[in-house]
C-alpha cells in the first residue's frame, strides 16, 4: 500500500522553456499526480498547468519550489510565509540563507534540494 500522497505544489520561477529545470519539475510533479501551481514571467501552459505572471491566492500548499535565485525571491517573501507551506525547497542556484531564516521562524520547513532529485528517488 504504497500510495503517494498528492502533494500540492507551487513552482516559483515556472517557464514554457522545455531545456529549463523549472518546465522538466512542473512536468514531472503532474505527471506523478501532484497538483501543481505555477507562477514565472511570461504566461503559458506546461503539461496543462497555467503559468501565472501575478501572485495567486493559495491555501492548503504543501511544498513552494523556488527557481527564482535570491534577488528574485526577495519579491516573493511575503507571500511565500503567508501561503504557509509545509516546506520550501530550494534548488540549485536557489539558495539563500536570508530566506532560511525567515522560514524557520515561521516553522516552515527548508529543504536544500532538486526538486527532480527528490521526484525520481520518490523522496519529494
Amino acid at each position: 500500500m504504497n500510495e503517494m500522497k498528492n502533494k500540492k505544489t507551487l513552482v516559483l520561477g515556472a517557464t514554457t522553456k522545455p531545456d529549463r529545470y523549472a518546465y522538466k519539475a512542473i512536468n514531472m510533479l503532474a505527471q506523478k499526480g501532484h497538483t501543481v501551481l505555477a507562477i514565472g514571467q511570461n504566461q503559458g501552459e506546461v503539461a496543462g498547468v497555467k503559468i501565472h505572471t501575478k501572485a495567486i491566492p493559495v491555501k492548503n500548499i504543501d511544498t513552494i519550489t523556488l527557481y527564482l535565485n535570491p534577488k528574485n525571491q526577495r519579491f516573493y517573501y511575503n507571500y511565500i510565509v503567508e501561503a504557509q507551506p509545509k516546506r520550501v525547497v530550494f534548488n540549485p542556484g536557489t539558495e539563500n540563507p536570508e530566506l532560511y531564516q525567515l522560514l524557520e521562524l515561521n516553522n516552515i520547513k527548508v529543504d536544500v534540494a532538486c526538486t527532480l532529485v527528490l521526484l525520481a528517488t520518490n523522496q519529494y
